[in-house]
């Protein structure tokens, strides 16, 4: 699946099963709980902190697409093509970090 089609399937389950997109401010606090849920594992499988029991279920992957869906509502509801705007932000980072990482001490 492309971003653009990921975008449309969000749009369609939204406007049929969804009913509505929430408003603009009320997707970014959801983005924001979902980015924590991913925190939450990463610090416990990755970091030191320790899975409590009804943690141990969870599944990074479907976190990760919780926060990819609420992203593409925003994206939808906001204008943006995330495709468009993937492919500028590329080529910003291939102009500004040409040399920047090859040239840092810490990454070798």
């Amino acid at each position: 699946m492309t971003i653009k089609e990921a975008q449309e399937t969000v749009d369609n389950w939204i406007n049929t099963t969804g009913v509505r997109y929430f408003n603009e401010l009320t997707n970014t606090a959801i983005l924001m709980e979902e980015v924590g849920e991913v925190a939450r594992i990463m610090s416990r499988k990755y970091g030191e902190q320790s899975f409590k029991k009804s943690d141990e279920e969870i599944d990074l992957g479907d976190e990760m697409a919780d926060v990819f869906f609420v992203l593409i509502c925003l994206a939808n509801q906001t204008g943006i093509d995330l495709t468009e705007a993937f492919n500028k932000n590329l080529i910003k980072k291939n102009i500004r970090d040409a040399e920047r990482h090859k040239n840092n001490d810490k990454l070798k």
